[in-house]
């Protein structure tokens, strides 16, 4: 979890401390750090954030240049989604440059006259944010940022009309005009800004993406069409059986968990030693989120590895676990007690209830004893690989996390031998 917002103030400090004060005019004068942080129509000749490393220098006054091409700045031959790789694969494979895209993003999307500008950048800021964290020391001026915008869009009108207003006065004459615009060509601010808020906080905790491929134009796609429509990871279970009510209006249960854990069995999961414990390929557990995001199950699968770790995968990121917090004491306290157990799962909201269920009957099928020979995955192991994915412990004490990791992999064993989930057979 993120810490709260931090406050304005806080946030000044933070830039007076961090920010690489640029020069302009022949006496090189300090610009002051409002300045440094309003949209800019040229280029800069240094970073935004003091720097020590000669390539991040160089590359952070190249990477200005992409972000308003891709935001219509800066005219480009590259069209965006190619102009959005290059910007994300410098990130992604140079960590120096994160922060530096995200502030130079921040400068660029405050106090900016064209809608369809600020609109390009806060998107930009949206798929960076599919593929990366900022680090810890910019995170929480990040956050101050983005939670600013959240309700906000009343007043970037305002803002906009009077920096265009004023602009005009000193202007009047000036041949050169940039487009001004402030008609709604992009969605509103606030929704950006809530979708960058809640991406920001998985993002901090995930660490964006892994693997050694680098980034692709279909994830460039992926990622700002999430924008719009959500993703099946990283959601609600709500939010995904709505999605899928135009695709698959009779299922009972998500797509996604019935189709990776049926190609988990079609692989001959339940004979693979060592499944759910050895992970798959990382790359190709990423090509197979892609394709599951759109619906689609790839042929040519052969590892079963690979839609058992994004399975847990699934499990893991779900917006709340599949035992919801409410009910988490109550499974922790129980833990030694099969029929308390099973009690808490009746108590569950009905479609929590049918996930897990699902979920139990799937791993009763990798507990008989004939199949336990071969992956050397018993009950015990199964507990302890996908307690985690059910369960999430609120506190941050070690001790109490260590304590409880403990009895969360006993309550999800007692469900394992004790619950009855016959009647989940067929049901999809």
């Amino acid at each position: 979890t993120l810490r709260k917002p931090i406050s304005p103030s806080s946030m000044a400090d933070w830039a007076s401390k961090n920010l690489n004060m640029h020069t302009q005019g022949i006496f090189r004068r300090r610009i002051s750090i409002s300045n440094m942080l309003s949209w800019n129509g040229g280029s800069i000749k240094k970073p935004m954030l003091i720097t020590s490393n000669r390539t991040i220098k160089k590359e952070a006054c190249e990477m200005f240049k992409l972000v308003q091409s891709y935001m219509g700045d800066r005219q480009t031959r590259m069209d965006r989604n190619h102009v959005a790789l290059v910007t994300v694969t410098k990130c992604w494979s140079m960590q120096g440059l994160r922060d530096e895209l995200y502030i130079q993003l921040i400068r660029q999307t405050t106090d900016n006259t064209c809608y369809q500008s600020l609109a390009w950048g806060w998107e930009l800021m949206a798929i960076s944010l599919a593929f990366f964290s900022p680090s810890p020391k910019f995170q929480s001026y990040l956050e101050g940022y983005i939670y600013r915008h959240l309700d906000s869009d009343e007043n970037i009108a305002q803002r906009m009309k009077e920096l265009m207003d004023l602009k005009n006065k000193k202007n009047s004459k000036s041949r050169k005009k940039r487009k001004q615009n402030t008609e709604d060509e992009g969605l509103p601010v606030s929704t950006y800004a809530k979708y960058c808020y809640r991406k920001l906080q998985k993002v901090a905790v995930t660490g964006g993406k892994k693997g050694l491929r680098k980034p692709t134009i279909e994830e460039i796609t992926h990622a700002r069409n999430a924008i719009v429509t959500p993703s099946l990871f990283g959601s609600s279970l709500e939010e995904i059986m709505l999605r899928q009510q135009d695709t698959h209006p009779r299922n009972k249960l998500p797509w996604v968990q019935t189709q990776l854990s049926q190609q988990v069995l079609a692989l001959g999961g339940e004979q693979t030693e060592g499944i759910f414990r050895v992970p798959g390929d990382i790359d190709e557990v990423n090509a197979l989120k892609l394709q599951v995001d759109q619906w689609r199950i790839p042929q040519g699968l052969s590892d079963p590895n690979v839609p058992a770790s994004l399975l847990k995968l699934w499990y893991r990121e779900l917006e709340e676990p599949v035992i919801p917090q409410q009910f988490y004491q109550e499974c922790i306290s129980n833990y030694e007690n099969p029929d308390a157990a099973v009690a808490v799962v009746q108590l569950l909201p009905e479609l929590n209830r049918l996930v897990l269920c699902y979920l139990i009957h799937f791993l009763q099928i990798f507990a008989q004893p004939s199949n336990v020979g071969r992956t050397k995955m018993d009950v015990n192991n199964l507990a302890m690989v996908m307690a985690p994915n059910c369960l999430r412990c609120q506190s941050d004490d070690p001790r109490i996390i260590f304590e409880n990791t403990r009895k969360e992999m006993s309550f999800l064993r007692m469900l394992i031998v004790h619950l009855d989930t016959s009647f989940i057979k067929g049901l999809v």
